[in-house]
Order: structure tokens, then C-alpha cells, then sequence
């Protein structure tokens, strides 16, 4: 299949949409303003205190004649843009995709020799999260504004939270109990005079996050006395981007030591991803607990760490995998489905392609940022104007998709019952094909991943249901259509299928039975969820309370963090099932709220549909805080563990 890199098929007719485009964007822009200036955001309100003249107010009431002026000015050329604008969109493809040549250990085509489908497996994680990344006066409704500056921000905090090496943490105890702290920050020093991040043995930066794996972890002492298994990266890998350390005594009662760095599937790909020398949270306070800008922890803060996962498994010893709420992105995040990144300035296409210039500009676009750690990127994913059998369409479908590992196929489908104001927007489900390995005998091994954004009406069950009917057509047609296998003929070994996205439903509220009981659910398996209405106990709400977004208590990663790990933290700072119950809001109503608020983010997989006596399991489930007063959801993580049950047996 060929992957489109511009948005039309000629340069003659990107140019006209160029022009259409700039008649249009004033217009566009000043009215956006206009709107935004009479709906302010918490945080503005709060500086106005500071402000006992008020004059940000006022200069924006004043400026209100001069942009409606302008605004009455631009109208004409607007009008003869959209004439312009408007038939070609027929011709315009569904997605850019977007690929940096990249040479470095990090690159697609190394990744793709690191497994062959044989060995103990390989893990793949996934990330899903809503940015409400829409133009400014419809982002204030939701308390989130300036778009531009939250994109860029967004992208700087994906990427570092994601680059951050992975380590192995072993506890030298009777029962010989082993952590792979997948989650933990690398033991790095500041850049040396080359630029390149180095581990150093003794310097250890703590996260708020630990993979605790028990007895029956995959990762052994043996392991680690006799280096790590099949799958690791390619020779040439120059960074040294993972290390161990061995934690002597019962639950780390001794303090660490720590071995020499040695590179690995654990380590493919640490802190080569983004601009070296750079940390995630940049802009928190040296000393702040869980900061990747941190100084170098202390020993004990590191045991305190391994104690708190340790008792967290044994909160949860019938749990096959580890969850967590973590202030972080997982380390080595392979493939990342975002929705509502609407604004087209905000996911612009990359200008260039050179890893250094993207280091010395630091880029502001979301995709330009994401582009130093994603080697692929799909972007501007959607349908404008009058497509068939759908009414006219403003926006596009908000939908956003980057992958480490190279993509092979790519579908779009718009959906065409939406409603209301929703149908403003070409809300719609992509479904993607990806390569992630070769067998011994040439044999390609992919993924199969759908994103979508389903209606977001709360009253309209019936129409999210349609959609989901539409989505499982979509998608047997995507892996029919794209297979190249047959039993006869196995060209292809499916490794995974997973489908994410922010469904607009939870599972514990009474008006969302109908999607509740769907059988979306009978092909793909919730780790978060025990039945049609039953959430497991840990399983938190990914929809924040808007009004609470900039309060002071979950103004970081870390406090929101802290916040949600408690039920009273939960209930004051997430959103809750609906109730009909006059004054049943979130504040003040304590008593009304049940379960630990609306999940409408979703992060699923497939168990059949796999290649014949392949299994894929989750190792890690996370609701992410990094993104804390920068969209109003909390963004899902998932590490899947796939392995050929033949080999391991």
C-alpha cells in the first residue's frame, strides 16, 4: 500500500489549497480570538487578583471593536477562500504520513531485527490519550487554553517521559524476588563534551513508578549474571542505556548497588529518542520527588520505591500484572493513538528532517517534538467538507498516531451518524498495520492497531452503539483486505491486536449499559475491567473534573499523582458517573459518588485472531499524570508481552 506524504496528489493542488487556506485563516483566526476573549479559563481568573487594575480585561474589551473591524474586513476574501477551498477537499486524502530518517540505534529497521518471533517474547507498549487540542474559544470550554503553547509542551513531556531508559532492579532475597523497573528513570548523568547521555554507576534519579514482578517475574538473577536473551538490539547500539541494580536483603532492606550498564532488549532504544541532554518536566523545581530534573536520589528514596510496588502486589496477589498510577509515560513507548489534536498548527507538517536543527530550534508543533523520539507519524487524519453520506465537516477527525516500528497499511473511515455539534467534526476509527519483526525464514511479524473517537453526546447511547457495529465491520474489512497470509501459505504472524481510543462511555454508569454490554467486549478484553458495569478495584476514571484542573494540589505530575492514589483525591479531581439526583455534583457531594470515576479511555487487546499458539499478555496497565494541567484526560498505557508458546514450553 502506498502511505500518502502530501495531502493532495499533485503540487498544482496542494498550492490552491495553500491560497484557499490563507484567504481563510484571518478570518478564521480573529474570530477565534474574538470568541476566547469572553470565555476565560481558571487560571485567568485567578490572575486577576494580581492585576488590580484589570487590565488584561480591559485591553481585551478594548481590542474587541478592532478585531470585529478586521473580522468584517476579512469576511469577503473568507468567502471567496471557502469557494476555493471547498471542492478541494473531494480530492484530499485522508492522512499525511509523515516518516524521519532516522539512522540511529533507534531506527525502525533496527528494531525490526531485534525479534524473530523466537526466545521468551517480546513486550510492546501502547499509550492513548485525548488533548483537547482544539482552537482556543472551544478549548475554553473544556478550562484548557492556548493550544499552540500546550502542544508543544505536550510534545516535550511525551517524548522525555517515553526516552527515558529502561533498568532491571534485582532483590537478592530467599525467595528471590526480582524488579524490572521498566517505568524506573535511567541512571544518566548530565551530557558529556560529545552530547551523549551516559549511565553512571551511583547516580540513580527516582521516578514515582516501579515494575514489581515477583516470584514469577520473566526477568531472573540468572538473566542478569549471564546477560540478557535473544532480541537484543542490533550490533552497533553505541548508547549504554540500561544497568542493573542488585538490592540486597528482604524487599530491599540493604541499600543498592549497582553494576555497570549493559545494553539489551530492555535497554533498545533509551535515550536516543529525543534531544540529548534534555529531562522531561523541565520546568519543576530541582529536589521535586518523582522529577525526572531531579538530583540523584537517595538510596533509601530508591527502597522506599521497591517497598511501595512490593506492597502494592501484595494488595493485589490474585493480579497477573502490574498497575499503577505513574507520573510518567512508560519507558520505550512504541506506538502512541492520540485524539482531539484538531488543530492543524498544532500537528503541522515537519519543515525539517534533520535530528540536530530539530535539537538547536526546539521545535513548538506537536509532531515536530514527537518526531525526535517516533520515526512515523500519521497526522491531519480526517475528511473536510461534504463527503458522502455525511453532512459538511469543519474539522477533522482529531485522530493522531505515532509508532517507533514502521507502518505497512493504513485505513480511515468516517463515521456517518454523528449529531449535533459533534457533527462538526469527521470523527471516524484508523486502523493501522505495522511490521515489528522477521522470523528466521522471512516471515514478517506485525500488529494490527485501531484508534478512534466515538460520539460524545452523553444522552446518545444509540448512536455510539451504531458506531461501534460500524467499527467491527471496519474492521474485519482492514485485516481481510491487508493479509497477505493464508493457512497454507503463512507470509505473515500476527503478533498483536489492539484497539484504544476515547469511547465517550464509561463502565459504571446507568445511561451507558447499551455500550457497556456490546460485543466489542466479547473480541477484545478490558485489563481494567471485570464485567458489564464492574470495574476491577484498582481501575481509576480517565475524565478529569475541569473546574479543579489548575488547582494547586494537583498542579504536577507528581501531585496529581499523589491525589489520585487516594479515594478522597479521586472524588474531589475526577469527573463521576452522571446522576439524576437533584445537586448530586462532584464537590460538596461526596456521598453521592460511587466507583473511582468515568473511565471513557480505553486501552484493549485481542486474545484470538493471533498467530496459531502465540499468546499476548499484559505485563503493565497505567494511568499517566504527566500531562497534568494540560488536557482535562488522563492518558492510558499498556505493555503487552507476546510470545510464541511453543518456543517458551
Amino acid at each position: 500500500m502506498v502511505l500518502y506524504t502530501t495531502p493532495f496528489p499533485t503540487s498544482c493542488l496542494s498550492a490552491l489549497h495553500a491560497v484557499s487556506w490563507a484567504l481563510i485563516f484571518p478570518c478564521y483566526w480573529l474570530l477565534d480570538r474574538l470568541l476566547a476573549a469572553f470565555i476565560p479559563a481558571t487560571c485567568e481568573k485567578r490572575q486577576r487578583p494580581d492585576d488590580p487594575c484589570y487590565l488584561q480585561l480591559l485591553c481585551s474589551h478594548l481590542f474587541t471593536p478592532v478585531y470585529l473591524a478586521l473580522l468584517v474586513a476579512a469576511l469577503p476574501f473568507a468567502f471567496l477562500g471557502f469557494l476555493l477551498w471547498s471542492p478541494l477537499q473531494s480530492v484530499r486524502r485522508p492522512y499525511i504520513y509523515s516518516r524521519l530518517e532516522d539512522k540511529s540505534p533507534a531506527g525502525g529497521a533496527v528494531l525490526l531485527s531485534e525479534w524473530k518471533g523466537t526466545g521468551a517474547g517480546k513486550s510492546f507498549c501502547f499509550a492513548t490519550a485525548n488533548l483537547c487540542l482544539l482552537p482556543n474559544s472551544i478549548a475554553k470550554t473544556n478550562n484548557l487554553f492556548n493550544t499552540q503553547a500546550r502542544a508543544k509542551e505536550i510534545g516535550q513531556r511525551i517524548r522525555n517521559g517515553a526516552a527515558r531508559p529502561q533498568i532491571k532492579i534485582y532483590i537478592d532475597s530467599p525467595t528471590n524476588t526480582s524488579i524490572s523497573a521498566a517505568s524506573f528513570s535511567s541512571l544518566v548523568s548530565p551530557q558529556g563534551g560529545d552530547g551523549v547521555v551516559r549511565a553512571v554507576p551511583g547516580s540513580i534519579k527516582r521516578t514515582a513508578s516501579v515494575e514489581y514482578k515477583g516470584d514469577g517475574g520473566r526477568h531472573s538473577s540468572e538473566e542478569a549474571a549471564n546477560g540478557p536473551a535473544s532480541g537484543d538490539p542490533a550490533d552497533g547500539a553505541t548508547l549504554e542505556d540500561a544497568c542493573i541494580v542488585r538490592i540486597g536483603g528482604e524487599e530491599g532492606g540493604r541499600p543498592p548497588e549497582v553494576d555497570e550498564p549493559v545494553t539489551g532488549s530492555q535497554a533498545r532504544n533509551g535515550a536516543s529518542g529525543g534531544p540529548r541532554g534534555q529531562t522531561p518536566n523541565h520546568n519543576q523545581r530541582d529536589g521535586d520527588s518523582g522529577s525526572l530534573g531531579s538530583p540523584s536520589a537517595s538510596r533509601e528514596s530508591l527502597a522506599s520505591v521497591v517497598k511501595k510496588a512490593a506492597a502494592r502486589k501484595r494488595r493485589h496477589p490474585d493480579e497477573a500484572f502490574d498497575h499503577e498510577v505513574s507520573a510518567f509515560f512508560p519507558a520505550n513507548l512504541d506506538f502512541l493513538c492520540l485524539q482531539e489534536v484538531f488543530d492543524k498548527r498544532a500537528a503541522a507538517k515537519l519543515k525539517d528532517q534533520r535530528q540536530g536543527v530539530l535539537e538547536k530550534r526546539a521545535p513548538a508543533k506537536l509532531k515536530d517534538q514527537l518526531h525526535g523520539y517516533f520515526e512515523y507519524i500519521l497526522y491531519d487524519v480526517g475528511v473536510y467538507g461534504c463527503p458522502s453520506c455525511c453532512r459538511f465537516k469543519f474539522l477533522n477527525s482529531g485522530l493522531f498516531f505515532a509508532s517507533r516500528y514502521p507502518i505497512m497499511d493504513v485505513a480511515y473511515h468516517c463515521y456517518p451518524n454523528g449529531q449535533s455539534f459533534d457533527a462538526l467534526a469527521s470523527k471516524g476509527a484508523l486502523f493501522l498495520k505495522v511490521q515489528v519483526g522477521s522470523t528466521p525464514q522471512d516471515q514478517r511479524i506485525v500488529g494490527y492497531i485501531a484508534c478512534t473517537h466515538l460520539h460524545a453526546i452523553a444522552e446518545d447511547s444509540a448512536i455510539r452503539c451504531e458506531q461501534l457495529d460500524l467499527l467491527q465491520d471496519w474492521l474485519a474489512d482492514f485485516r481481510k483486505s491487508t493479509s497477505s497470509s493464508s493457512a497454507a501459505n503463512p507470509d505473515e504472524l500476527v503478533a498483536f491486536d489492539v484497539f484504544c481510543g476515547d469511547l465517550n462511555f464509561d463502565n459504571c454508569s446507568s445511561e451507558d449499559k447499551l455500550e457497556q454490554q456490546h460485543s466489542l467486549f466479547t473480541r477484545y478484553k478490558d485489563p481494567c475491567r471485570l464485567g458489564p458495569g464492574e470495574e476491577k478495584s484498582w481501575a481509576i476514571g480517565t475524565l478529569l473534573d475541569t473546574d479543579g484542573l489548575y488547582d494547586e494540589d494537583v498542579s504536577t505530575p507528581e501531585n496529581l499523582q499523589k491525589v489520585l492514589e487516594s479515594e478522597e483525591g479521586r472524588r474531589e479531581y475526577l469527573a463521576f458517573p452522571t446522576s439524576k439526583s437533584p445537586g448530586a455534583g462532584q464537590k460538596g457531594r461526596k456521598d453521592l459518588l460511587k466507583g473511582n470515576g468515568r473511565r471513557i479511555d480505553y486501552m484493549l487487546y485481542a486474545e484470538e485472531g493471533l498467530c496459531p499458539d502465540w499468546k499476548a499478555e499484559v505485563e503493565e496497565f497505567s494511568f499517566i499524570t504527566q500531562l497534568s494541567g494540560l488536557t482535562d484526560h488522563l492518558p492510558v498505557a499498556m505493555r503487552l508481552m507476546v510470545s510464541a508458546g511453543e518456543e517458551e514450553a
